[in-house]
Formats: C-alpha cells, sequence, structure tokens
C-alpha cells in the first residue's frame, strides 16, 4: 500500500510530455518530501536489439557536481605504489595479502583498483569480485599504474554505466541538495558519455529509446533527450 506521503505525490506524470531536464529537475525537487537528502535519479531504455547483435554498454563517468555519497576505495598494488595510493586518499590498500583476504570474502569496499602486475591474481577471483560488480577493469580505468588519478576519480565522484540484459541502464547523478546548475552539468556528463558510446556502437536508430528522471522516493517523468543548458 502507498504511503500518506506517497499519496501526496502529483499522479499519473509518466502520462506527460516529455520536458527538457533543466526543467524537470525542480519538479522532482519538489517532489522529495522524506525526512533524508534524496538521490536524483536516472534511467535510461537503450535500443539494444540490433539484427547482429545486442549493443552492450560500460563505461566510467565523472561527474563534475560529484556525486555526495562516500565511496570507500580499496586499491591491490606492488609495495612501491602504495604510498602514491595511500597519498591519494584510498582506504584499504595492500598486496598478496589482502588479495588473500578479498579470495576469503572479505569485501568491505565498494570499489576496487589495481596495477596491471596484480590483475592476473585478481582475475582469477571473478567468481568472488563478479556478482558483486568489483572486478577491476581497464575499460573503466580501474586497472592502471597511475593509481593518484584513479582513486581521486573514485572519490571525486565517478560513477559507473551499464545496460542490464533488458536494456536499461539507471544511474544517480546527485542528491536533492544539490543545487540545479550541478545536476544538470552531471546529466550533460551522462549525456555526452552516451553519445560517445553511440558512436563507438555500430547501430541504426537513437541508441536511447527514452529516459526518465526520479528521485529515491519519488515519481518519475519523461526526459526530453539531449543535453540541457
Amino acid at each position: 500500500m502507498p504511503s500518506k506521503r506517497f499519496k501526496k505525490l502529483p499522479e499519473n506524470t509518466n502520462t506527460l510530455p516529455s520536458e527538457s531536464f533543466e526543467k524537470l529537475v525542480s519538479l522532482v525537487k519538489q517532489n522529495c518530501t522524506t525526512k533524508f537528502d534524496e538521490s536524483i535519479d536516472l534511467s535510461f531504455q537503450i535500443n539494444n536489439k540490433q539484427k547482429k547483435s545486442e549493443i552492450n554498454i560500460r563505461t566510467a563517468v565523472n561527474l563534475p557536481g560529484g556525486t555526495g555519497k562516500t565511496v570507500k576505495v580499496a586499491v591491490v598494488c606492488e609495495d612501491n605504489k602504495s604510498q602514491e595510493a595511500k597519498d591519494a586518499g584510498a582506504d584499504i590498500v595492500g598486496g598478496d595479502e589482502f588479495v588473500e583476504k578479498i579470495k576469503g570474502g572479505e569485501l568491505n569496499f565498494e570499489k576496487l583498483i589495481c596495477t596491471p602486475g596484480m590483475m592476473i591474481k585478481l582475475s582469477k577471483l571473478g567468481k568472488v569480485l563478479g556478482p558483486k560488480g568489483l572486478m577491476p577493469n581497464p575499460k573503466l580505468g580501474s586497472v592502471t599504474n597511475d593509481l593518484a588519478k584513479a582513486v581521486s576519480d573514485a572519490k571525486s565522484g565517478q560513477v559507473e554505466i551499464r545496460n542490464d540484459k533488458d536494456g536499461n541502464i539507471g544511474v544517480s547523478i546527485g542528491k536533492k541538495s544539490f543545487d540545479d546548475e550541478k545536476l544538470v552539468k552531471n546529466y550533460n556528463a551522462i549525456i555526452d558519455a552516451l553519445e560517445k558510446e553511440k558512436a563507438n556502437n555500430t547501430l541504426k536508430g537513437d541508441l536511447v529509446k527514452q529516459a526518465f528522471v526520479t528521485s529515491s522516493m519519488g515519481i518519475s517523468y519523461k526526459v526530453k533527450l539531449g543535453k540541457s543548458i
């Protein structure tokens, strides 16, 4: 049963015509009527069913306005790189002993970064890291010798966008407490990334069929695709 709070929110917003993100963000904020700082979330349905193959998107995006979330970052690296990772703000840094802890199921972190030299050891832990989405990936910048940049990106507002088997992408781009300008910049960063993905994939028609914006405990509105000013 919907709560009393939810019943007070506007109804049938999914039947409204699509609007630019810039126009919708204030409406979404008005519907953030809980006591906590709700996330502002985007969802996309992509045109992933092609004649020759399915479109698979997985990339990392640095949000200029940050995410408003604190991310616990772990780094697996050689001893001579550990200080660089610590100086960059990594919460956990280790080598072979840390790999063994991960193998045993100790996953008390939200982002895992490693050097190329250590990746061969982590690659054997696919059954442990894979289901949690924690396996480092060169394409996402989480397998690198530039640990300072990787840790800084993860801490300052990097998000991953990837589609599920049904072609849906969900991503949080900030909090209700963010000013509109910051949320618009984050939205534009996601749109830029999707446009690059379209260029990297051979497909007919649009990459994104439809898009929606909502808050953690709010209701959704259709977004008119394209960058906001």
